[in-house]
């Protein structure tokens, strides 16, 4: 019985990753992967700062309302913890003061919120925001901006931080954002800085109010999924830089074993050639077979 017997394949050589070329590689890799992992945490930063945002809707938004004798601080030293809480506040409007907050798209259409001071019993004034409008058919405001019940008015109002100066110039009584130190210069009273009050209702009620301003959304949004793509295609280019090199590693030993078996295959058949017998005549002259090789071209 003949045993055949195949010779194994040579192991893989990676001594190429050595070069220049795949150095140069790899340090894109660690490079590349160093920007994805900035980019997911601050992706997962985001998310960190919308759940806690959405903590504070949940803890605070519905909750029963605390008087604004004992919470006054709220508005004059604002605490992010104590955001869309909502203050029971008595007092009365200051309509004369009535400003408008442009550039508020609501639902697609844009709009304007109603801004105005609010004096309490203890003899503090705030800003309150009583609700939005459309724009007008002159596109330079509302048609018409309802007013405030007269008088003494029992008020439930959120508390929101003052927003940042936008550096925008707006016409005559209305204003680029809630920017309430910006706002206290244009009002009679000094109003508190910190914050200032979204309307949840009135007593007594208006004959014609804004729209209400819709609950804060408590969505956190994609930023934990894009995180987590950001960590993969980090982690991705060392994948991919692997797999390349063992492709190349491959080719190299398919590409050697290729050589050998070309070589060993002409050798072959040149000990086939010689090994070849000559037949030759008595006489020394040529054969048939040797003539017709001749003109064969062999």
């Amino acid at each position: 019985m003949v045993s055949h017997t195949t010779d194994p394949k040579p192991k893989l050589d990676f001594r190429f990753l050595l070069s220049g070329p795949w150095i140069a590689g790899f340090i894109f890799c660690i490079l590349f992967a160093v920007v994805c992992y900035f980019l997911g945490d601050w992706q997962m930063d985001r998310r960190m700062h919308k759940l806690d945002e959405i903590n504070k809707i949940v803890a605070n938004y519905d909750q029963d309302p605390v008087p604004y004798a004992e919470n006054s601080s709220m508005f004059t030293e604002f605490d992010e913890q104590d955001k869309w809480t909502p203050v029971s506040i008595e007092g009365e409007y200051l309509t004369d003061d009535t400003l408008l907050a442009r550039n508020r798209p609501r639902a697609g259409s844009p709009g304007y919120e109603v801004l105005v001071p609010f004096r309490t019993v203890e003899g503090d004034t705030i800003l309150i925001d009583r609700g939005w409008l459309p724009t007008g058919a002159g596109a330079d405001g509302p048609d018409a901006v309802p007013d405030p019940p007269g008088g003494t008015v029992q008020l439930i109002a959120r508390v929101v931080n003052g927003e940042p100066t936008l550096q925008r110039q707006a016409p005559a009584g209305q204003v680029a954002s809630i920017d309430l130190p910006a706002i206290n210069n244009l009002v009679d009273d000094d109003i508190a800085e910190a914050a200032y009050g979204l309307m949840a209702s009135e007593t007594p009620d208006a004959e014609d109010t804004p729209q209400q301003l819709p609950p804060p959304e408590r969505d956190e949004g994609p930023h934990l999924s894009y995180s987590m793509q950001w960590f993969t295609f980090g982690l991705m280019s060392f994948v991919v830089w692997g797999y390349m090199a063992r492709l190349k590693a491959i080719q190299r030993r398919e590409d050697e074993m290729s050589g050998e078996t070309e070589e060993q295959g002409f050798l072959s058949a040149q000990r086939i050639e010689r090994a070849k017998p000559v037949k030759r005549r008595r006489d020394g002259s040529k054969t048939d077979e040797e003539i017709e090789d001749e003109m064969m071209g062999y």
